[in-house]
């Protein structure tokens, strides 16, 4: 029978247990022993339940306490010389400023910069290399996890980052070349290796999915020198190459002739790969075949699956075929059983990470010709069949409302320089004016009010009071401390996706569907399963009150279409061209009702446009074309005087800057503190033409700032941009600080642009 396995396990518990061990630990709360006691917990809870779901071999080392990229440069030594004296003292302390940063104890610490793994929300730290690194073995997480599955009746099976993905996801702060550590690295795989064998590890998963991207010469070469390398040890497991995200298309050949003993591949996002794959698969080699899909909810459709399955097996048999998801399950929730509240209907469509395992074991079970597997597969089949009919899925009106619009559609009335010099009379802000991106912290009397309205033991006039009280300091302060152009702070929202999506039909909520996109930090994706439309206005009143508080310009904030999309769990069975539409259309009615009731500043954040960037450079036009068109379908109905602004926050802009000014946003934010102005490099090669808030501080760290710091980065910032360009903002939202960092904080910056506007002046 072929084996069932999956590439690795979401971490954080299924009710967040792994977040709270963590921020417990932070605060001071708990110790080190407490927090490694949760970790342990939950990694031998998930053997467990992935056993119990079907699974013949379980992954290990999948499990982090905050990133696997940060862990493996941790492995390996791959540490910056400034944070070594704190890792010498405390490591764990140190391996969270890394993370988060650090500054106390005489320690001033800033974490590593952040940014998205390949095309989903999940953020990895980067690791910073120099010419001349020098890598060691220093831990033994991989095998000491993979021993704590042995001893209890596991068949297990460690993970790690392949050595040239390591190198290609990190950056090196001197321009050297970062595959020119290769040979300074494979020492320190190789002694894993041969310690993995030693433990009894007769498999190794390696994790290389940069080969599902366009590759250099160079890459391609250091491929080949790393895994002839690593192929010539006596003693080492046997290798699993691990890819995922897309098809291996012009790397198949590569990848088939590394001289692996099996090779994983995604057969979810790249189907038509199995026959070429098949071809050049190694003779004796495993496949192992990604059937489900990592990385969305959907229950897979058996007659598809089955044929695909189908075909492998007759040429492969049982003993060289696996069935597994088709990437980590780290992007997807634990388990559909506590969703009770959700449709039944819906709900029989939906399968989380234990139901995907499950799925995988009835394939399995039904290709070795067990009948009551087939038939669960045939009854999953059949409700799949019946989901286009289910009420909610198909609103013609959306459909043809979408179908109708015209060029104009998407075109301000004016080109930029026209609208700026009448959002300068209207607007009246001085050089280099304050912002924030707009939330502001939820305290724990504001998540506790939440949860107690949400159950009803508070009523509705006393929570929307609570949260006028909120608006109102959340004004009050930004007046008091300077700022120029002010936000609500966002009291009445959860999440940013989450909020709009409870407004909008087409849309539907878990209750725990948890996913980690960094850290401690946790997101529930709303599930589109249906066309999209707005029932009525969603933030109006909310911006029309805090307005109503202040002479200043109060910014309203929406959520961008392509960033609903890519954070949310979208239906399987409609282009996301077509869903991103149906959005567009509902948030523009959204924004010109916000401009009817006075609010002449709005934001539309797209953090995610990059995100949703395809891997291959051939996919990226048509991705933009359509991407693009969305944003100005939202944005484009308003009047020239009215501001738009964006954010986007951990990307890397140099490949899209012309598609982020086709945006033709007013004003663009953007995350530049980790990279401490890196990215503000695009604008030196594209001449962006409109305005610009390049992120001064981290909002991701605890961390303040000194005002000289800031101050430091506008005169970066200025070597790159005109003053009459640029925003001075925080680079992300502050809902996860604490008022005494944000009041701190923002004071800095708003006496850093001052100090700088006087400079300006004298100048």
């Amino acid at each position: 029978m072929s084996l069932v396995t999956h590439l690795g396990f979401p971490r954080i518990g299924r009710k967040r247990e792994l977040k709270r061990a963590l921020e417990n630990y932070w605060r001071g709360d708990s110790n080190a022993d407490a927090l490694q006691a949760t970790a342990r917990e939950l990694r031998q809870r998930h053997w467990a339940l992935a056993r119990k779901a079907g699974t013949d071999v379980v992954p290990v080392n999948d499990f982090s306490l905050y990133d696997h990229v940060l862990d493996t440069a941790v492995l390996f030594d791959a540490i910056p010389t400034r944070y070594r004296p704190l890792l010498a003292d405390d490591p764990l302390r140190g391996y969270f400023a890394l993370a988060r940063g650090h500054k106390r104890d005489g320690h001033d610490l800033h974490a590593l910069e952040m940014t998205k793994w390949f095309d989903t929300n999940y953020h990895y730290l980067v690791p910073e290399l120099e010419r001349g690194q020098r890598f060691a073995l220093v831990g033994d997480k991989p095998v000491a996890e993979f021993l704590e599955a042995k001893a209890l009746g596991h068949d297990a099976r460690p993970v790690l980052l392949g050595p040239v993905s390591f190198l290609l996801l990190a950056k090196t702060v001197d321009g050297s070349d970062r595959l020119d550590l290769l040979d300074a690295l494979l020492p320190a795989y190789a002694e894993l290796l041969e310690k993995l064998h030693t433990a009894g590890a007769d498999w190794l998963q390696l994790d290389e999915p940069c080969l599902a991207l366009d590759l250099c010469d160079s890459a391609r070469a250091a491929y080949r020198r790393a895994y002839a390398q690593l192929n010539v040890l006596a003693r080492r497991p046997r290798l699993l190459l691990a890819t995922y995200f897309g098809a291996l298309d012009d790397n198949l050949e590569l990848a088939a002739t590394l001289g692996i003993d099996g090779l994983h591949v995604d057969l979810v996002r790249a189907p038509q790969q199995l026959d070429a794959v098949l071809k050049s698969l190694p003779a004796r080699a495993v496949l192992s075949a990604g059937v489900v899909d990592g990385r969305n909810i959907w229950r897979s459709a058996p007659d598809q699956t089955l044929a695909l399955l189908r075909r492998a097996h007759q040429q492969l048999g049982d003993e060289r075929l696996w069935l597994a998801p088709s990437c980590s399950l780290l992007h997807t929730p634990i388990d559909l059983e506590p969703e009770t509240a959700l449709d039944p209907q819906l709900r029989g469509w939906l399968s989380f990470a234990r139901q995907k395992l499950e799925e995988l074991r009835w394939y399995a079970d039904a290709l070795a010709g067990n009948a009551e597997a087939q038939a669960r597969l045939d009854a999953q089949q059949s409700v799949l069949t019946q989901r286009q009919h289910a009420p909610g899925v198909v609103r013609p009106r959306v459909r043809e409302r979408l179908a109708a619009l015209g060029p104009g559609s998407s075109q301000r009335q004016s080109d930029y320089p026209t609208r700026r010099t009448l959002q300068a009379k209207a607007l009246a802000l001085p050089p280099l004016p304050t912002t924030t991106i707009g939330s502001f912290p939820q305290t724990d009397e504001l998540r506790q009010a939440r949860a107690a309205h949400r159950a009803g033991r508070l009523g509705d006039d006393e929570y929307e009071a609570l949260l006028r009280r909120e608006v109102e300091i959340a004004v009050r302060f930004q007046e008091e401390a300077g700022l120029d152009v002010l936000v609500h702070g966002e009291p009445e929202r959860n999440d940013m996706v989450e909020y709009f999506g409870e407004q909008l039909e087409g849309f539907a909520f878990t209750k725990q569907g948890w996913v980690q996109s960094y850290g401690s930090r946790c997101v529930k994706p709303p599930i589109i399963y249906g066309d999209v439309a707005r029932p009525k206005p969603m933030t109006v009143a909310w911006s029309r009150y805090a307005q109503s508080l202040t002479t200043r310009p109060m910014k309203g904030m929406l959520t961008a279409p392509v960033t609903m999309l890519q954070w949310s769990f979208v239906r399987d069975d409609l282009p996301r061209s077509e869903v991103c539409g149906q959005i567009a259309l509902a948030l523009r009615d959204e924004v010109r009702d916000l401009e009817a009731a006075g609010i002449r500043v709005i934001q539309i954040d797209e953090p995610a446009l990059r995100e949703g960037l395809p891997l291959r450079r051939a996919d990226w036009p048509a991705y933009l074309a359509w991407a693009v068109r969305s944003f100005r379908i939202t944005a484009s109905g308003v009047d020239d005087a009215t501001q738009i602004h964006t954010h986007m926050c951990y990307s890397e802009f140099n490949d899209i800057i012309e598609a982020v000014a086709a945006m033709d946003a007013d004003v663009i934010s953007i995350e530049t503190s980790r990279s401490r102005m890196e990215l503000l490099d695009a604008f030196v090669r594209f001449q962006y033409p409109n305005e610009i808030g390049p992120g001064v501080y981290d909002i991701h760290s605890p961390r303040v700032p000194d005002t000289a710091e800031i101050t430091a980065l506008l005169r970066k910032a200025l070597d790159v941009l005109t003053p009459q360009q640029l925003w001075v903002n925080p680079d992300c939202g502050l809902k996860t600080r604490g008022w005494p960092e944000v009041d701190a904080a923002l004071r800095k910056m708003v006496a850093a642009a001052q100090a700088m506007r006087a400079t300006l002046a004298a100048a």
